[in-house]
């Protein structure tokens, strides 16, 4: 390619919206580039940079599932948060260096903002999952003061995720979410409560977060970042239990936005948001 280009990598990969989002930025600044996709298997990683690297038109590439840390031995060094997180989504390059970053934390906790800026007595969140886009996600969570129970396939999953976490935090088992259980949650006013599913659980062609309801406080926020489709059988039951939810493209353009300027060096335009949703929920 004679134009400046970046990508997004995984696998799978063909349910990425990401193209059509960065395509959409870089149409609305009239900003010569592209942004295309590409499956790369973990064992496919080193060729893969290889490849690119020597191409000075090639900005970078987001990275999602499976390879946030898997790609981490490829770059040439990490900014500070994708170090502290321990997880990459996103690696630019920077002359002959390749740098990574993560634009999940951020993108994650954009949806939140109003909320967050409210004062609480205690803010617990239910996390599900234990990969790249979790640990980014409770990095950010821990930041803003909030007590963690992350909930893994097993338990010692769980626990392993939490080390190195400041503050008291709890581990639990997926199968522990599937049944009922009679617990009469205290007021929770001043409380905020979030329930989080950062697990491909949900997604097109994957089963479905078998979770009970009762777990969960009322008044609780739902927030999937499974954005394929946009309304997942949590998200559906969450809305019909009259709960707020945050649904996956929130965290997507989010994300996307930080990752867009680091491509190209332009700030996306975000004023144009819900013809971007709009376009996004008919693809």
């Amino acid at each position: 390619m004679s134009e400046m280009h970046a990508e997004v990598i995984g696998d799978p990969i063909a349910h990425s919206q990401s193209p059509l989002i960065h395509r959409f930025w870089l149409e609305k600044l009239g900003i010569a580039g592209d942004y295309t996709r590409t499956r790369v298997r973990e064992e496919g990683l080193h060729s893969f940079f290889a490849r690119r690297t020597p191409d000075n038109e090639w900005r970078g590439c987001n990275v999602t599932v499976p390879h946030k840390q898997a790609v981490i031995p490829y770059v040439d060094r990490l900014d500070p948060l994708a170090r502290t997180i321990g997880a990459v989504n996103t690696v630019v390059r920077d002359g002959d260096s390749l740098v990574g970053h993560n634009t999940d934390c951020d993108g994650f906790l954009e949806p939140l903002r109003g909320e967050l800026a409210k004062t609480h007595l205690f803010r617990i969140a239910r996390l599900f999952g234990t990969g790249g886009a979790a640990r980014a996600i409770a990095h950010g969570l821990v930041a803003q003061g909030f007590t963690l129970v992350v909930i893994g396939r097993e338990k010692a999953q769980a626990e392993k995720f939490l080390q190195g976490f400041a503050g008291e935090h709890h581990a639990a088992a997926l199968a522990d979410f599937a049944a009922p259980i009679d617990f009469a949650f205290d007021d929770r006013i001043g409380i905020l409560d979030l329930v989080i599913n950062a697990t491909t659980l949900g997604m097109s062609g994957h089963d479905p977060l078998r979770v009970d309801f009762s777990h969960f406080a009322p008044g609780s926020i739902v927030y999937d970042i499974v954005y394929s489709p946009l309304e997942t059988p949590l998200l559906a039951e969450a809305r019909r239990r009259g709960l707020k939810t945050v649904d996956g493209l929130s965290m997507l353009i989010g994300q996307a936005a930080a990752a867009f300027q680091l491509f190209f060096g332009h700030r996306a335009p975000r004023e144009h948001d819900e013809e971007l949703r709009a376009l996004l929920t008919a693809a």
